[in-house]
């Protein structure tokens, strides 16, 4: 009886705690019954003059807040150019529907009186949040912040998301925080340092370049930090202590001034928390881009590598982790800008699995043991050069350098009817080196140039080393059997070498119209090789040397293109036509024989965006 009286009032205090707040949604059109985008809404309760709950509306014009029942709020609807709307709404336990229709206002006013600060402010395509109103106190860090503010959200990935498009680059005061990912940004850059939040919409890092092209899937975040925060150092230190010889050091830096700045964090923990997994090295793209993006055809390098992973703190035996990473930025002069960040992981893991097998058909029983260690170190570092010396004139440089040395080592024991042990390593050292160079310039308003150019040179080696007591496989692979051990051996080498380039002429048509020419190639040359051996007990090497035992292969491919677009806004429409020729050629030549083909093709594509989305075909 006790036990069904504590559910009923469990389900009683969750059925509560789940009507303890309703929904008021409606329309808000202007005069002509069109919705209006992007009206601030708020309700500001009548009792504590506090603000209750905010809201911005969408493309439609619709709007939703969270009240909670009970209480009479004041809501007041407002946008550049319209008057300020508002009523009072009494809250009840059920949700509500209320539809405002807002006029226009006069150019002048006789007399202005500001009665709420907005939190939150349109300008153009700028969002600026007043982070203050959305705060309680209690916030730690950037993603709890976000968290609060409406339309913008953290994804499983760690990644900023506003109104569901991906954030491509955080900024602090203008300047970048770790370009090319935002989960640094959002789980180490403290709360209390904040004072507004901008979300630049349709953002494009070149001011000639906006508006000619389709920057829509485009937006960053810009945080500006509180008046104590600039002009000197600030940071934090966390540092823990506990059994087992468990400990956590999570010191961080930070120092903003309007001619440089310093972030320096830092992460030493063997609590199994990752602070860097192999997945975000993978997606740390440094901020580098397709530049063919508009081609209508895509090349990718891909990659070959071996599959590691890091565990997961709750499936390892011990995790240990070593972070450190530093971003700057300086401006020497007003015309030059210089950036750049390096960035040290080190993640030691130890497994261990046990199995039980038993097969139905024999009736035998197989024990297995697997002992695992694997150590993995990334690194990357990207330095940055922009030259502006006047509005007409812009000319950027990047580099990245991304390399990883992996190291596994797997130990299996297998007993049942026969003892087997199996020693696996695996291990590989990749290099990639990104390049980017970009030239933008305006001839006059009527004559844009735009040339960018990308070189990626990437050197692969994964490497695979078995070592067991018998060997399964002795009538298919040519193995030397009188050995106590079978050591068998692949290596295996992939070098890529691609350039993308294209020049760009925009001729501007008027405010909502421009053709654009485009002229590019891409060269892609990959050197594929690899081969199996055994190597013996007297450390002498065995190769395979017939054909299907290993490979050489030189594959090319060639992208030679002309593109001709016509983009034109008309209302909340935007209409981006177009057609590229393209003359492909794909040259492969391995086992002595060559494969050449050649592919002459028109692709006609068609960008579409509007108040409910964008479509490319």
């Amino acid at each position: 009886m006790r036990n069904t009286l504590l559910f009923v009032f469990f389900l009683s205090m969750v059925t509560m705690g789940v009507a303890q707040e309703i929904s008021l949604t409606g329309t808000v059109k202007d005069s002509l019954d069109v919705g209006v985008d992007m009206a601030n809404v708020i309700a500001i309760n009548t009792e504590t003059k506090g603000l209750e709950s905010y809201g911005i509306t969408n493309h439609a014009g619709l709007y939703k807040l969270k009240l909670k029942p009970g209480f009479q709020y004041t809501v007041k609807v407002s946008y550049l150019g319209f008057k300020t709307e508002s009523f009072t709404f009494t809250a009840t336990d059920a949700d509500a529907v209320k539809d405002i229709v807002m006029q226009e206002q006069a150019s002048q006013l006789d007399e202005v009186e500001v009665t709420y600060e907005m939190p939150v402010s349109v300008k153009g395509d700028t969002i600026v949040y007043d982070t203050d109103a959305f705060v309680s106190g209690t916030e730690k860090k950037l993603k709890d912040v976000l968290e609060n503010l409406p339309g913008i959200e953290i994804n499983d990935d760690g990644q900023i998301e506003v109104e569901g498009k991906t954030v491509s680059k955080v900024m602090v005061e203008g300047k970048d925080f770790f370009d090319g990912d935002t989960k640094l940004a959002v789980e180490n850059i403290p709360a209390n340092a904040l004072s507004k939040v901008e979300v630049l919409r349709n953002f494009n890092e070149v001011s000639q370049m906006k508006g000619l092209t389709n920057d829509d899937d485009n937006v960053a975040l810009n945080i500006r930090l509180k008046e104590g925060k600039k002009n000197f150092w600030f940071g934090e230190l966390t540092a823990g202590f506990g059994p087992d010889d468990r400990y956590l050091a999570h010191p961080k830096l930070f120092y903003y001034s309007p001619k440089y700045s310093i972030n320096i964090i830092t992460d030493l923990n063997n609590l199994g928390e990752v602070p860097f997994t192999r997945n975000d090295y993978r997606n740390f793209t440094g901020g580098f881009r397709n530049i063919n993006s508009r081609g209508g055809s895509s090349i990718t390098t891909g990659a070959d590598g071996l599959g590691l992973s890091t565990a997961q703190n709750n499936r390892a035996n011990d995790i240990d982790t070593k972070f450190a990473a530093a971003n700057f930025s300086y401006a020497p002069r007003e015309t030059l800008d210089l950036s750049g960040f390096g960035i040290y992981s080190y993640t030691g893991t130890l497994m261990k699995s046990q199995r039980n097998t038993t097969y139905i058909a024999s009736n035998d029983v197989e024990n297995a043991t697997t002992n695992t260690d694997q150590t993995v170190h990334l690194g990357l570092a990207k330095f940055s050069a922009r030259y502006k010396p006047n509005a007409n004139f812009q000319l950027d440089y990047d580099a990245l350098l991304k390399q990883s040395d992996d190291n596994e080592e797997v130990d299996v024991l297998s007993i049942s009817n026969i003892t087997d042990e199996i020693s696996e390593v695996k291990k590989q050292r990749p290099l990639a080196v990104n390049q980017n160079l970009n030239l933008y310039y305006t001839l006059n308003e009527k004559n844009i140039f735009a040339v960018e150019a990308q070189h990626l040179y990437q050197d692969e080696d994964p490497f695979y080393e078995a070592i067991r007591s018998e060997f399964a496989f002795a009538d298919i692979f040519p193995v030397d059997e009188n050995q106590n051990l079978y050591n068998i051996n692949q290596s295996k080498n992939v070098i890529t070498n691609k350039v993308d380039a294209k020049v760009d002429y925009y001729r501007v048509l008027g405010s909502k119209s421009n053709l654009n020419l485009t002229l590019g190639t891409t060269q892609s040359h990959q050197n594929f090789n690899s081969n199996i051996f055994q190597i013996l007990d007297n450390e002498d090497t065995l190769d395979m040397t017939d054909d299907e035992f290993g490979n050489d292969v030189t594959f090319n491919v060639s992208d030679l293109y002309l593109g001709l677009h016509y983009k034109v806004i008309a209302g909340i429409f935007t209409f981006n036509p177009g057609v590229t020729l393209h003359q492909f050629n794909v040259k492969n030549e391995q086992l002595a024989t060559v494969v050449e083909d050649n592919l002459t093709s028109l692709l006609p594509d068609l960008y579409i965006n509007g108040y409910r989305g964008n479509f490319h075909f």
